[in-house]
C-alpha cells in the first residue's frame, strides 16, 4: 500500500546561486543500508578483454560516466569502454536493445516504463546514477506572474519537455519530471489533473515562458539556471520535495542476457562508476565534462545547482519511483524493482 505524499514544497532561499554540497548525502546513501553496488568489490578487475559500449545522452545526470572515461578509471579495472553520445533517451532504450550498446544510462522512468511494457528485452539495473537535492527540478514562472504560490499552478499550463519513451497519454505523467511534479503539486493541495502539461523540445521552454505560450515550465539544470539568468524567472514550486526528496533521477541499465554472460565485467564497470561517482563531488572534474561533453558555458557549467552522485543503489529508493509511477499512471501496474538486478 503506497503513501500519500506528505509535506510542503521547499522554495529557494535569495537570489544568489549555491552549488549544492554532496559530500554528507553521499555518506549517508553509504550509512543507510539495503544497497548493493560499491563496497568491496571497489578493486575488482574485468576479464582479459573485457569491452562495454555505453549509451548517453550527456548532461548533469551521468557526468560521472565521462569523469570515469576521461580520468582512466575503467582501464584501470581491466575494461575498455566506447562512450556513444545520443540526442534522446528512446535513441539510448533502442541501442541497448538493438546490441549497439551493452549499458545504457538515463531517466529511471523511461526505463521502468520499458521494462514493463517490453517483456521481449528484460534489462537489469547497475547502479544508481544521479538522485535530486533541493532546488534541481523546478516549476518557474516569469518575473511578473500572478502566481505566488504552489496554489496558484491550479489550471496552468506548464511547459515541460517532451516525452522520450512514455507516451503523453491523457495528460498523465511522462517522465520523471511530471512524476515527480505530480507529487509535489499533491502535497500542496493541487491535483494533478488540474494542471495542463506543454510537452516541448527542452531548447525551447525557456523562450516559451518568456513570449507567455505557458505560465510556467517543469525544468532541470541547465535550463533552470537560464530562465533565472536570462528572464529572472522565479521558483514557485520544488518537485523533489516532500514524497519526491532525494528522489532517484538517473540510472545505469544492462540487458539482461547481456549481464548473464559478462558479470564479471559489468561488476568491474559498477566499480570505476563507484570511484566517479565519488569524484564527481569535486567542482574541477565535473565543470570539465559539463563543458566538454554537454555543451556547457564554463559560467553554466560552474553556477548550475547540482544534486547527489551516490556511491551505492538502494533497492528501497529505486521502488520509490516505480511506485509514484505507478500512483500517478505512468505504469498502468506496480513494478517490482528488486526483480531487475544484478543475479
Amino acid at each position: 500500500m503506497k503513501a500519500m505524499p506528505i509535506g510542503r514544497s521547499a522554495q529557494r532561499l535569495g537570489g544568489g546561486r549555491v552549488r549544492i554540497a554532496v559530500s554528507c548525502a553521499v555518506a549517508a546513501v553509504l550509512l543507510a543500508g539495503c544497497s548493493v553496488f560499491g563496497g568491496s568489490s571497489a578493486s575488482g578487475s574485468a576479464p582479459a578483454g573485457s569491452t562495454i559500449t555505453v549509451a548517453a545522452v550527456p548532461g548533469v545526470g551521468d557526468a560521472p560516466l565521462y569523469v570515469a572515461w576521461q580520468q582512466g578509471l575503467f582501464r584501470q579495472h581491466g575494461l575498455t569502454v566506447h562512450l556513444h553520445s545520443y540526442q534522446t533517451m528512446s535513441q539510448v532504450i533502442d541501442a541497448l536493445h538493438s546490441g549497439q550498446a551493452s549499458v545504457a544510462v538515463g531517466d529511471y522512468a523511461d526505463f521502468f516504463y520499458e521494462q514493463q511494457n517490453d517483456k521481449n528485452a528484460p534489462m537489469v539495473v547497475l547502479a544508481d546514477g544521479y538522485d535530486a537535492a533541493p532546488n534541481i527540478m523546478d516549476v518557474l514562472v516569469r518575473p511578473d506572474s500572478p502566481i505566488t504560490a504552489p496554489l496558484g499552478l491550479k489550471d496552468a499550463r506548464i511547459g515541460t519537455a517532451e516525452p522520450q519513451v512514455i507516451p503523453d497519454n491523457v495528460n498523465a505523467p511522462f517522465s520523471t519530471e511530471t512524476v515527480a511534479a505530480s507529487s509535489a503539486l499533491d502535497n500542496d493541495g493541487v491535483q494533478p489533473n488540474q494542471v495542463t502539461w506543454v510537452p516541448m523540445p527542452a531548447k525551447n521552454l525557456v523562450p516559451a515562458l518568456r513570449s507567455h505560450q505557458v505560465d510556467a515550465i517543469l525544468v532541470t539544470e541547465p535550463q533552470i539556471f537560464q530562465a533565472e539568468s536570462q528572464i529572472g524567472a522565479r521558483t514557485i514550486l520544488d518537485a523533489c520535495s516532500g514524497q519526491t526528496v532525494n528522489l532517484p533521477l538517473d540510472g545505469y541499465f544492462a540487458s539482461k542476457s547481456f549481464a548473464a554472460k559478462n558479470l564479471a565485467a559489468l561488476q568491474a564497470f559498477q566499480s570505476a562508476m563507484t570511484r566517479a561517482q565519488a569524484d564527481a563531488v569535486q567542482p574541477a572534474p565535473l565543470q570539465a565534462v559539463l563543458r566538454h561533453y554537454a555543451g556547457m558555458s564554463r559560467q553554466t557549467a560552474a553556477l548550475i545547482t547540482v544534486g547527489q552522485y551516490p556511491t551505492a543503489l538502494k533497492v528501497t529508493s529505486l521502488q520509490r519511483v516505480a511506485d509514484l509511477m505507478s500512483f500517478y499512471g505512468a505504469l498502468d501496474r506496480p513494478l517490482f524493482v528488486s526483480h531487475m538486478l544484478l543475479p
